[in-house]
Parts: C-alpha cells; structure tokens; sequence
C-alpha cells in the first residue's frame, strides 16, 4: 500500500502500541481491529507520502525488498510486491489503492473492505471497479520469473559489454528507463524514453560497469542486480518485462533504499504470537488465503 517497507515497518509499530493500549473485552474481532486500524493509518501516510513525493528530484521507485528469506512473501505475495505494478499504484489515490490492495493481494470481500474503509458497499465495488480498469489500461502482463531472471541477465551482460544492438533487441519500442536517486550527481532526473535512447543510456558510461562486482538478489519476487563498487552497494537493478520484451529498466540510486533493502527489515522486535480470534476459516477473524467470488 505504501511502496516503502520504512513507512510500513513505522505503520505496523504505530499499529501495535494501539493495540497494547487497547481494552481487549471490547474487541470482537482482534484480526478485524488490526486490520482496520492497519489501513486507516496506512491511508493517512500515504496522503503524506504524495505530497512528499511532489518535492523528489527525478523519477521515484518503490522501495525493492528482499523476498529471498522469506518464500511466503516471495511466492504468495510476488505479483502484488512487483516493483512494476507498485509503480502504476501510485497513479491511484490512497482509498482507492488500499480498496485494490485489500481485494487483490489479501482476497478481503466486499463487505468486509466497506467496513474497514468506512464506505457503502456499493461504493466500494465502484471504487475497486476503477480502480481494476485503470491499472489494466496501464499495466502489461508479466512473464515467469524465469523469463525475467533471462531477461534481466541478458541485459546486463550486454551493458557491460556496451553491446547496443543486443540491448535494444531485448527492448520493446517505447521501453523507459527510470532512475532513482533523489539528485544524486549523473543520475537522469528524467524518465529516459524509447528503445534506442535505454540501451545508449546503459552504455554511455563504460566506466559504470568498470570493476563492479554483480550480485543476485531476489527483490519484490523477481530477480534483480545488486552492483557494488569497492566493496560498497551502489545501484539495484531491475527490469519489467513482458512477451514482447522488456517495457521498464529502474535502477534505484538512493542510498537509503539500497540500505534497507540490505539490512534487517525489523527495526523493533516484537512477538505477536497468534492473535485471539486468527483462526483459519474464522470469518470474523477475517483470515483468508484464497480470493473470494466476486459476488461475496
């Protein structure tokens, strides 16, 4: 909901010191109340977060987080943790995104969305319904991780060699390349368009894959390149792609993305241990693991 695992980990503690400070006996549903409360507040930062966002220098990407360690968020949660999807999100507003989110990625029914957002039924329906149209106008579908691990390594092989006609031949004709570095020197501040314009971009600086030390990281369920320069982590990249080819190369600059992504995501521990109520097929406790009839 947030493209920032930073400002979700803050969300989830804010969340958690309610829940201490809340009277249990007059909590029906604990899995219902967190939840609630878990949106509503993430609805608030990313109000703010919008705002913030207007003030970045050149083009922001989601934060890349590492799905590697953990294969529930890896292989249930890929398609929805996809840099290139949380990317379209943020085209929609806040209600709408956590409406989208709560439905696709977490299969809450309708009824259930409505209460958390506080809205009718029938607007929620609507809200999920725009919401469905405009990401399917935006977004293409994606290949298998495979394809994309290929893809990706294919591309860097021929960066580094500063093969251009290779580059532009894994690329579909409007590819962009986005690059995040918060004004960081010799970082496009730009969205860089067009086939021919990301493989020069990828090549114009031989020095930039001069020495550099490649790693594989699994980010956001999909393969990725960590590029260390000297020892230190300099630059994440991904690709997006499709049967075409690939539409999207984002490489993330700003250090303080390439540090969280690298350190221990927790930066407070907490056992919750099971909560009262998350029993598997509880319907008050809201936990489900299989999409819900769009009719429920």
């Amino acid at each position: 909901m947030l493209g920032s695992a930073v400002e979700a980990e803050d969300v989830v503690q804010e969340v958690w010191l309610r829940w201490q400070k809340t009277d249990r006996s007059a909590v029906v549903s604990p899995v219902a109340f967190l939840a609630s409360t878990m949106t509503r507040l993430a609805i608030n930062v990313a109000k703010s977060a919008r705002v913030r966002r207007e003030t970045y220098i050149g083009p922001w990407l989601p934060e890349p987080i590492g799905t590697s360690s953990d294969p529930e968020v890896g292989a249930q949660r890929a398609e929805a943790l996809e840099l290139a999807l949380l990317l379209v999100l943020e085209k929609l507003n806040p209600t709408e995104r956590a409406a989208y989110v709560l439905r696709e990625a977490f299969a809450y029914t309708y009824p259930e969305i409505a209460e958390i957002l506080q809205l009718t039924l029938v607007n929620v329906r609507k809200i999920v319904s725009r919401a469905r149209k405009h990401l399917s106008a935006e977004q293409r579908e994606s290949v298998d991780a495979a394809e994309h691990r290929r893809l990706l390594n294919t591309f860097v092989s021929a960066a580094q060699k500063g093969d251009v006609a290779s580059l532009e031949a894994l690329l579909i004709p409007d590819a962009v390349s986005l690059s995040d570095g918060n004004g960081i020197r010799g970082v496009a501040r730009i969205p860089v368009l067009g086939r021919a314009r990301v493989a020069n971009l990828a090549t114009a600086y031989p020095r930039f894959w001069r020495g550099v030390d490649l790693r594989s990281v699994d980010a956001n369920g999909r393969a990725g390149v960590m590029i260390y320069r000297d020892g230190e982590p300099t630059t994440f990249l991904t690709v997006a792609a499709s049967r075409e080819g690939i539409h999207k190369v984002m490489w993330v600059f700003n250090a303080s993305k390439i540090a969280a992504f690298l350190e221990p995501r927790s930066r407070f521990a907490v056992a919750l241990g099971a909560v009262p109520g998350a029993r598997q097929g509880d319907d008050k406790a809201w936990g489900r693991t299989t999409k819900a009839p769009d009719s429920a």
